[in-house]
């Protein structure tokens, strides 16, 4: 059973100031003409942003959980590996992996492919063919995996030994354990880390701008600079990020108090 605190109980004031601040945005943006081109023109981002988002968490969490079982592995060579892995990528910034893979790992790449095609007669790719769309979703994938690993090992590892061996005593072999006994009770714990990563890439998203990937800051940054209107077009920008983000995080918030009253029940 997981405990509540005092706090949960509390009226959400500050959900209050939030929604009326967000009205107050909403409201200018629909009666100010300036305003309204300006989210009209943004718009065009948000699709780019969820694209990116989605496809980088979904693939993080599949290396994430990969790397939390590697990491758990009998073999010290496969231990060590994925520590190796996770201690680069938590320790290089985002923006500088960005960079990395965008200017360094896909042309190397490219030219890999290019050298394996010669013996194979496959066609010659150029630089150009491989989108910056996704030099940037590589590289949130590869940032965001590594941290993902950590909190599906801590995850892993809080279920009670004792039940695994019981499962174990049952006959049920290595997979069965973890897909009976394990994942579902790891599941309850890691949800809020979970969810607080999705949220964490959503406004990390924001960093592909730096390719030229035309998500919402991008546009922002382009549009600011073609009308000169920094302060509406900044609050542009943040008024769609700030209803993403709290969105989410209201939903999980939600979600953790629905799992929670069923652990009571």
């Amino acid at each position: 059973m997981i405990p509540t605190s005092p706090n949960d109980d509390d009226f959400p004031w500050w959900l209050v100031i939030v929604a009326v601040t967000l009205g107050w945005m909403f409201w200018q943006v629909w009666s100010s003409d300036v305003y309204f081109r300006v989210l009209e023109t943004l718009s065009r981002g948000i699709w780019i942003t969820i694209i990116v988002t989605l496809v980088a968490y979904s693939a993080a969490c599949a290396i994430g959980l990969a790397l939390a079982l590697g990491s758990m592995s009998r073999f010290i060579v496969i231990r060590q590996a994925t520590r190796l892995y996770v201690e680069v990528m938590r320790g290089v910034p985002i923006i500088v992996l960005l960079l990395y893979v965008a200017f360094v790992l896909a042309p190397a790449l490219v030219a890999l492919w290019n050298w394996v095609g010669a013996f194979f007669d496959w066609e010659t790719a150029r630089g150009r063919d491989f989108p910056l769309l996704w030099r940037a979703v590589i590289a949130l994938t590869l940032a965001y995996s590594s941290f993902l690993a950590e909190v599906f090992r801590a995850g892993l590892q809080s279920v009670d030994k004792g039940q695994i061996e019981a499962a174990d005593a049952l006959g049920l072999g290595r997979w069965h354990r973890l897909r009976l006994i394990v994942f579902p009770q790891a599941f309850r714990m890691i949800l809020p880390p979970l969810g607080n990563d999705f949220v964490a890439m959503v406004k990390d998203s924001s960093l592909v701008s730096v390719l030229g990937v035309t998500d919402i800051t991008q546009l922002g940054k382009v549009t600011a600079a073609g009308n000169f209107r920094y302060f509406e077009t900044y609050n542009v920008v943040a008024l769609i990020y700030l209803t993403i983000t709290i969105g989410l995080s209201l939903l999980m918030r939600r979600l953790e108090k629905r799992m929670r009253r069923s652990e009571t029940r």
